[in-house]
């Protein structure tokens, strides 16, 4: 067996070709697409939102994030991208740290992008955010699995 670090997490391939991928800090990583698995959403949530706050993006890499993301209404307040939001929400910060990490360290296109990000909007809140308007009727201190932006600040989640 070999373990060979990949991003934030590790994975174990096995002599006989068989892929055990260990959640670690980030997600699941496939050996073999390096695709990252939605699997816990409060640890990938924090993940997330760290990448958002430490990553930094070139203007060139800050223009593929705007193309991607501009594309996609914010869950909360659909009338906003999802680059711009209404506001720093923590289910925008998480967009916006999984979209930092997908140019920075996949050198992901805006098409992925926008398939990773709605994906995980889509598990976020298995239920779909329904109105779009979550952030103009008090969503903003509800969990993102009811319709909400799961609070406002970094440092305190709504679950």
């Amino acid at each position: 067996m070999r373990f060979s670090k990949r991003g934030p997490g590790i994975t174990a391939i096995l002599s006989a070709g068989v892929v055990l991928a260990i959640v670690l800090s980030g997600g699941a990583y496939s050996a073999s697409s390096d695709e990252i698995v939605f699997s816990d959403v409060k640890e990938q949530t924090r993940q997330f939102m760290e990448w958002e706050r430490t990553i930094r993006l070139t203007p060139q890499q800050e223009a593929l994030k705007k193309e991607a993301l501009g594309a996609i209404p914010a869950p909360c307040c659909s009338d906003n991208s999802a680059y711009t939001c209404c506001c720093a929400c923590n289910v925008s910060r998480t967009i916006w740290g999984l979209t930092n990490h997908l140019i920075t360290e996949r050198d992901a296109s805006a098409a992925k992008i926008r398939a990773k990000v709605t994906e995980w909007i889509g598990f976020v809140n298995p239920g779909g955010y329904k109105s779009g308007d979550a952030c103009y009727r008090g969503g903003c201190r509800r969990a993102f699995e009811h319709d909400g932006c799961g609070g406002m600040s970094a440092s305190h989640v709504v679950f």
